[in-house]
């Protein structure tokens, strides 16, 4: 690892305000160009152009880093970059290619610093610059925070544009003509008199120039595939079930492991018994892990079986056995001595809060689980002076990192191999799946070893979203509300997941404390949103949304409130305080479409949320029907601003399933901790949305704005909410904490 490399992960502080020394990178730094992966090991007669596009006499493959955890990721950084190389898709293969510098995460920047990401100030630009330039020299590579289609909008289209254009001064050297004249379509060079020159024909010749870099991207009119509804390159194989993931991989003598942790997260192994495990069929040996042992056998139901039949005694968990403890610390939280920062603080709200008797409310949201359908796993297989990893990880630079100190080699010599995740909602940021599995490979040299974990294993040692509560203050004057307090106290996701990076947050705020309830582009003349940082409960981690899926509930819940007391319409008093124009566009879409203000019968209900997350305005109206029986969810309309929609389809898939993730949890999910042990197990005890309950939904992207932002997280906030606020407008009764079903049923 070279010495800035590691100087700039020390100095990274994720979800924090500052790099330490980042300009000391220097404009050289921030300009020099990054070595293309690509060239080592090329083979004779291909040819790469930059880190993304190779070509040789058989076929064109480009090269999509980004990790598809079902979110259609390779699809999109293939549609960017066949667009300007002028290629089907059915025409390319594609690789996640290998962990590299050359494919850092440029959208990172945007929410780390702590700027709304509308703030076009001078400072907020200067702060993301220098953000830019240490993740660039950190080749910080990295799939989350709804970041993959900013990072990839520009650079990948202009990759394809690179490709093209030196493929035609391949083609207009191989013929003689001048590049002016040639043209591009389907993968072949079109010559002035018809002629087609496959890429693949030019690969060669193309070798021996260097790529043009000097290239004009096509203008939007000019789109063959951008912006229309294209089919994804997995949906075939996933329809037929013929799609591999981590967990269907299989290799010649491989040894499969399951698990058997300490059930507290974070706590010590004391002793085992594992005399009846041994004696089980197909097992061949029991090795200590961190935190606990695993079985070695022959299948992993023999694995998990045998895992389970060992004895072991536990040591005690690092944080409050049972839930009142957790309670307890967070309300103790909001304290000077605890506060982050006061994200926003508008007019005088210490006088309108004494000159009025205010209006207030306390919520409360769980630590929920990421439970993605595919169970974790890995392969693993240590060789002399290296390893080589198989598996689904969203942060795979770091990953090779945490390999390497196991295996006691270099980073380098860690060979990692991206697969196909079945889900992860930020479960896959995390590393123990596969760290653990390096452990027991490291006993086991030139041997594959297959760790898999049970459900039951996965949701006890899952890092779940953070928990939290918030206290809103507020008046109301003249029938419009007038001033807005709200404190939130949570733990920190960011500074938790840090520290099993094997890094440190360090000083300056946590932009997730705050995200989604700072920001709400809202004129209230009395405005203040404080967030208080609770010191670390259980261990936790980003979970879809990250900090705006706990605030949005919280801000957006207590504006309604205020809106009630106010005896306010709800959708037309959040568009008389938005002062952001593109956020009122959404919220008038939203309104447009589920026609707000029509008569609707007794017992239905209509609420309106609006959440800003990722940069991305969404407004959600949720309608309920409370019947004899519980709550029925009748139907959703959505709306959203992600400057510009890369394929329809798959946008709206995105936008419906996080819907459907954000009202089924806000519904019924929750962790719970007994002895310091986590009471959920399964589905069936942290049970989302069901089939039969899941309503109509009906979504709109808009294109308003110039930034182009990522739709994969920012539906999920409003959900919550919105539900909250239907279920008031249709019984009456304000639900401030979830899962709603502690206090209301649903059918």
């Amino acid at each position: 690892m070279s010495k800035l490399k590691t100087f700039s992960r020390r100095a990274f502080l994720v979800g924090s305000a500052a790099v330490a020394g980042g300009v000391a990178f220097g404009y050289y730094q921030a300009k020099k160009s990054l070595d293309n992966p690509l060239e080592t090991g090329l083979a004779e007669g291909a040819v790469t152009f930059n880190p993304w596009v190779v070509v040789d006499s058989e076929k064109v493959t480009l090269i999509t880093p980004h990790t598809d955890l079902g979110q259609g990721a390779y699809s999109m950084q293939a549609m960017l970059i066949a667009e300007e190389l002028d290629i089907e898709l059915d025409q390319v293969e594609l690789s996640p290619g290998f962990p590299a510098t050359a494919y850092y995460n440029t959208a990172f920047a945007s929410e780390v610093v702590p700027f709304a990401s509308h703030d076009d100030t001078m400072g907020a630009n200067a702060m993301r610059t220098v953000m830019g330039v240490a993740i660039k020299m950190m080749g910080l590579m990295g799939t989350g925070g709804s970041s993959s289609v900013p990072d990839s909008f520009d650079k990948l289209r202009r990759a394809g544009a690179v490709a093209r254009e030196t493929l035609k001064a391949a083609a207009a050297k191989l013929e003689s003509v001048a590049v002016a004249d040639l043209k591009t379509a389907n993968g072949a060079v079109i010559l002035p008199d018809g002629r087609r020159i496959e890429y693949t024909k030019l690969a060669k010749v193309a070798a021996d120039l260097d790529p043009i870099n000097d290239v004009t991207l096509k203008q939007p009119s000019e789109w063959r595939l951008i912006g229309k509804s294209i089919e994804r390159i997995d949906i075939a194989a996933k329809s037929t079930g013929t799609l591999a993931y981590s967990i269907d991989l299989e290799m010649p003598n491989m040894v499969h492991a399951a698990i058997k942790l300490n059930p507290r997260v974070g706590g010590a192994l004391l002793s085992y018994d594992a005399k009846t495990a041994k004696s089980m069929r197909g097992v061949s040996g029991v090795v200590e892990v961190t935190g606990g042992i695993a079985v070695l056998a022959d299948n992993t139901w023999r694995a998990i079986k045998a895992a389970e039949a060992v004895e072991c005694e536990w040591g005690s968990a690092p944080y409050p056995s049972d839930m009142q403890g957790h309670w307890d610390e967070i309300a103790a939280s909001f304290t000077e001595e605890r506060l982050d920062k006061n994200w926003r603080d508008d007019g005088d709200i210490e006088t309108a809060l004494t000159d009025s008797e205010p209006f207030t409310a306390e919520y409360k949201t769980p630590y929920v689980a990421h439970q993605p359908l595919e169970p974790l796993s890995s392969i693993v297989k240590v060789t002399n002076g290296g390893a080589e990893v198989w598996a689904a990880n969203q942060l795979p630079t770091i990953l090779q990192d945490k390999i390497a100190k196991i295996c006691g080699c270099k980073s380098e010599d860690v060979r990692f191999y991206q697969q196909y995740a079945g889900g992860s909602f930020g479960h896959r940021l995390e590393f123990d799946y596969i760290t653990l599995a390096a452990e027991i490979a490291v006993q086991m040299p030139d041997t594959p070893v297959k760790l898999t974990y049970s459900r039951e294993e996965d949701f006890t040692h899952d890092y779940p979203r953070q928990i939290g509560m918030a206290r809103g203050a507020g008046t109301t004057e003249n029938g419009h509300v007038s001033s807005y307090d709200l404190q939130v106290a949570t733990v920190s996701s960011s500074r938790s997941q840090q520290g099993r990076m094997g890094e440190t947050l360090g000083a300056g705020p946590d932009k997730q404390l705050a995200a989604g309830a700072w920001n709400m582009p809202y004129a209230i003349p009395d405005y203040r949103m404080r967030a208080y940082a609770v010191p670390e409960l259980a261990p936790t981690s980003s979970w879809r949304s990250v900090g705006a899926s706990t605030q949005g509930f919280f801000a957006d819940c207590f504006l309604d409130e205020l809106i009630h007391q106010a005896s306010a319409d709800p959708m037309l008093e959040r568009l008389r305080l938005m002062n952001r124009k593109e956020s009122k566009q959404v919220l008038e879409a939203v309104a447009e479409m589920s026609n707000w203000g029509e008569d609707l019968p007794a017992g239905t209900g209509r609420g309106v949320a609006f959440v800003d997350s990722f940069g991305v305005p969404v407004a959600e109206v949720v309608q309920v029907t409370a019947t004899d029986d519980g709550i029925r969810l009748d139907k959703v309309w959505v709306a959203a601003d992600v400057g510009r929609v890369i394929d329809p389809v798959n946008f709206d898939n995105l936008v419906k399933g996080g819907v459907v993730w954000g009202l089924g949890h806000a519904m019924n999910c929750e962790i719970t901790y007994t002895d310091g042990a986590a009471d959920q197990q399964n589905f069936y005890d942290h049970e989302a949305m069901r089939f039969y309950q899941c309503p109509k939904i009906e979504v709109r992207g808009l294109e308003l704005s110039s930034k182009i932002r990522g739709i994969g997280e920012p539906p999920v906030p409003p959900a919550a909410p919105a539900l909250a606020n239907a279920i008031f407008a249709a019984t009456g009764q304000r639900i401030r904490e979830m899962p709603f079903n502690k206090f209301i049923d649903f059918v």
